[in-house]
């Protein structure tokens, strides 16, 4: 991901614009990331996928480990 400044942010708007159309950057600020720029294209389509949720005593026992684990644990409790 490219990483620009505020100062290059001033100096450059239209080359960072067309980076971001290319893929998202961020923006930052004392060496901290504060911002991330994208396309608006892309904003809309993360925007308008339906949110989901689930219940783990909706998984099978299968599905639970699977999201426990990556959770860092090691089996779900049954």
């Amino acid at each position: 991901m490219l990483k620009f400044s505020p100062t290059e942010l001033n100096r450059s708007p239209g080359a960072i614009g067309e980076a971001a159309h290319r893929g998202p950057g961020e923006l930052t600020g004392r060496g901290k990331r504060k911002f991330i720029l994208l396309a608006a294209e892309d904003y809309d389509r993360i925007v308008s996928q339906p949110r989901r949720a689930y219940h783990v005593g909706s998984m099978s026992e299968g599905e639970a480990d699977f999201f426990y684990k990556g959770l860092g644990g090691t089996e779900a409790d049954g």
